[in-house]
């Protein structure tokens, strides 16, 4: 639990965002909170755990859950972050909630405004992607959107570019109460260095492989050893469904596995401020989407409340 620090005049509370997957959520965090804590791609369904990102502003603390996308399941894993987002709805003071305007309503929209009808937390309507559309256009679809369900406020927003988002914030600090600061006032997110580790490989695997090989792979920091000079060794297990996946993932001669290791290396240094060793290695796990007593391994809560 994070810990309770009293100040007097300052607003705080928690802040659900949810969404269809690829509606920018995850992006939208990491520019209200200035810092990369969730990680980002092109890929449906990239977030999968509830992740939490603390904007620490004079006006308060804002603690923001960005959650899975919601969606029709395929297996259990998809059926653990749809329950992941929903549970959120009745933990929290407010919920953004996360359209992309350059595409109309659907039945996923319909799926999720009645189960917004069902909750008594204030809603804010963030049409996301300003930037991918004509003002038209853009005011069209906003109306369209606006029909779904009640909300307090509507805002339309590009994540991507930063537009609008210093009046988002300034609704969000207006819509909170007075409350205590709920972590310190450095603290960004509650995830511990190995899920972040772990995170940022898996951000590496997406965006250098397309098709099923992204949804299929998970990433397991094995262990963590400091070395005499300092720096740290990482092994990390990145963990796919098929030997088929396994042979793309690695790539002709270890090229992608090879890329994968450069690219997440760098991110982690930054991340954790010192030098480290990055062992990667891949491994099949046959069909983990869909076992229960694999994916509590991984880490995912497959409790209903």
């Amino acid at each position: 639990m994070p810990s309770v620090t009293e100040k007097k005049n300052l607003r705080s509370g928690f802040i659900s965002i949810i969404g269809r997957p690829n509606v920018g959520k995850s992006t939208l965090m990491n520019q209200l909170i200035g810092q990369k804590v969730a990680i980002m791609s092109d890929k449906p369904q990239t977030t999968r755990n509830r992740i939490v990102g603390v904007l620490n502003d004079p006006l308060g603390q804002a603690v923001f859950l960005d959650t899975p996308g919601i969606h029709k399941p395929k297996h259990k894993l998809g059926e653990i972050m749809v329950t992941t987002a929903r549970k959120t709805l009745n933990e929290v003071d407010l919920i953004l909630y996360v359209v992309d305007v350059t595409e109309e309503p659907g039945g996923g929209e319909q799926f999720i405004s009645n189960l917004l009808k069902e909750v008594k937390t204030p809603i804010f309507l963030v049409v996301n992607k300003l930037d991918a559309i004509t003002r038209e256009e853009g005011l069209k679809r906003i109306a369209q959107y606006s029909q779904l369900v009640s909300w307090q406020e509507v805002i339309p927003v590009s994540a991507k570019e930063k537009t609008n988002l210093d009046t988002l914030r300034d609704l969000i600090f207006g819509r909170l109460e007075e409350g205590p600061l709920y972590y310190p006032a450095d603290a960004v997110t509650d995830q511990p260095e190995r899920q972040l580790m772990a995170e940022l490989v898996r951000e590496k695997v997406l965006l250098a492989t397309r098709e099923e090989i992204p949804h299929s792979v998970a990433v397991v920091i094995e262990y963590l050893q400091d070395t005499p000079r300092g720096g740290l060794v990482v092994h990390a297990t990145i963990y796919t469904e098929r030997d088929s996946q396994k042979g793309i993932l690695i790539g002709k001669g270890g090229s992608l596995l090879k890329q994968v290791g450069q690219q997440a290396r760098q991110e982690i240094e930054a991340l954790l401020g010192t030098s480290i060793y990055l062992e990667l290695w891949v491994k099949v796990k046959k069909d983990w989407r869909h076992r229960p007593d694999v994916l509590r391994s991984f880490g995912f809560d497959d409790r209903k409340d």
